[in-house]
């Protein structure tokens, strides 16, 4: 493998992912532009800025070494994933646009009038963000160490440096151009190779056996039917209690673009899904010695090099190796704007200048436990912190939007019982493993029961605390109402 056409394409994306921070540096002028673009991001801009920070380094190398070592079983992964912006689109897009909200622990303290739910809210965003950034570092070490001769810790602390810089310069203003650059990028550094393996492989007629990539006998899933279950159901709501997801519809003009932003993400992340599934299939076939447990997640970077010897595959790897790059950057500068917004309101009034010690901040927590840890497997990585996210924050955010009688200490104790019971539960599995026995599954995927209690705990309090907030009937009101005229938008762009 020539490492030349790979350092010179980590070289671009790295200057022009600067670049663009730069020319955010330039714009944003204003705290609206640091915290919500000044609410002026059009659908499609902001649907590629969505699918660029929602399309993680588990999405881009671990998907295709998922696909890899488990074949049908993998595809859970990317239906979970896009099938939950359906459920964004159904119960939270417009109306959290239509709040006027900054963060997600703004929409709380507005929605219930507590600083206590507000603080735990805030806590709870920066676990789930700084989880969900420390597999797109240990994805950058693992990329950049396959490829060159370079230590490890490089590509961990290139793309913190990087990331934190570009939040700095621009906000969320330009980390918006950044992450729309970058999906366009990642969609292309894999259908590219794709196209070209299909044009390699039609030439020929490998035995292929239809078993191998989907056995009949295992039906539609080798996975039991309670862990299919509690997977499916994190997925589809741990997207709703993803901060950095959720802070971009803030970024809209109006519910309406608010809602034609989430289907035209669907669109866009299902393209890249059978992309990057696509490679894992051809996987399957052509490089089956890379099944195994740490290695399959580098199979996107390996198998141009393999099929297509000479330049053209070290190019091809490079293409690769740009998008994979694009994908660490673009995911963490999503999470980290979304946490320096939430560093920066509840602890420094909101300044710019606060802003931007935040997300130095909220880079360098997450590098120092990913250079102390050891990566496993990307996919599963970021399917805990959907788990997770499923469990502490979402049941809150959609009771919030539609159920009157939520009360703060309700949500309170449904937000303590959900992280709590799932943390401990992803805890105990990681430690005991199949020694759990009996329980292994419901520890592993711990979902659909923590889910449950989480929702059942905020109904059961708040039903019997029935302290509802003075300003609800209001709330919901403005969360529920149609959109204003363009022109009273103009003028309260709240």
């Amino acid at each position: 493998m020539n490492p030349v056409p790979t350092g010179v394409a980590i070289a671009l994306v790295l200057i022009v992912t600067s670049l663009i921070g730069v020319y955010g540096l330039r714009i944003s002028r204003t705290t609206s532009d640091f915290f919500v673009a000044s609410r002026t991001v059009r659908p499609v801009w902001n649907a590629s800025a969505i699918s660029g920070e929602y399309l993680s380094a588990g999405t881009f190398l671990g998907l295709s070494g998922l696909v890899l070592l488990s074949g049908s079983d993998a595809f859970w992964f990317p239906i979970g994933y896009a099938a939950g912006y359906l459920l964004v689109l159904m119960l939270v897009a417009a109306p959290l646009r239509r709040s006027g909200a900054y963060t997600i622990p703004d929409f709380i303290h507005a929605r219930l009038d507590s600083v206590v739910a507000r603080r735990l809210t805030s806590i709870l965003v920066l676990v789930i963000g700084w989880l969900y950034i420390v597999p797109q570092l240990h994805g950058a070490a693992l990329a950049i160490n396959v490829v060159a001769d370079i230590p490890p810790w490089v590509g961990a602390v290139t793309v913190a440096v990087v990331v934190s810089g570009s939040v700095a310069a621009g906000g969320m203003r330009s980390i918006t151009f950044v992450q729309a650059f970058l999906f366009w990028l990642k969609l292309g550094a894999l259908a590219v190779p794709v196209v070209f393996f299909a044009i390699t492989l039609g030439g020929h007629e490998p035995a292929i056996d239809p078993a191998l990539v989907f056995p009949t006998e295992r039906g539609p899933s080798g996975l039991d039917a309670y862990t299919t279950a509690s997977l499916m159901l994190a997925l589809l709501c741990g997207t709703i209690g993803l901060p950095h997801v959720l802070v971009r519809f803030y970024t809209s003009p109006t519910g309406t673009s608010a809602r034609w932003t989430t289907v035209m993400v669907i669109v866009l992340i299902s393209a890249f899904y059978m992309v990057s599934g696509t490679i894992g299939l051809i996987a399957r076939i052509t490089a089956p010695d890379l099944a195994q447990p740490g290695v399959a997640d580098t199979v996107a970077l390996l198998l141009p090099s393999r099929l297509i010897p000479g330049m053209a595959g070290d190019l091809l790897t490079a293409l690769v190796v740009a998008g994979a790059l694009a994908a660490f950057l673009g995911t963490s500068s999503g999470l980290v704007v979304s946490l320096s917004s939430v560093i920066s309101q509840d602890l420094f009034h909101g300044t710019v200048r606060s802003f931007r010690w935040a997300a130095v901040f909220s880079a360098a927590v997450p590098l120092a436990v990913a250079l102390a840890t050891v990566p496993h497997g990307l996919v599963t990585s970021v399917a805990n912190v959907f788990v997770f996210a499923a469990s502490a924050l979402t049941p809150v955010i959609v009771l919030g939007i539609w159920w009157r009688p939520l009360t703060a200490r309700g949500a309170i104790a449904g937000m303590l019982v959900g992280s709590v019971l799932c943390g401990a539960a992803l805890i105990a599995s990681s430690m005991l493993g199949e020694r759990a026995g009996p329980v292994a599954a419901l520890l592993a995927q711990p979902g659909a029961w923590t889910i449950t209690a989480a929702v059942l705990t905020t109904l059961v309090v708040s039903l019997f605390d029935r302290r509802t907030p003075p300003n609800t009937e209001r709330m919901l009101s403005r969360l529920h109402s149609p959109d204003r005229s363009r022109a009273a938008v103009r003028a309260d762009p709240s």
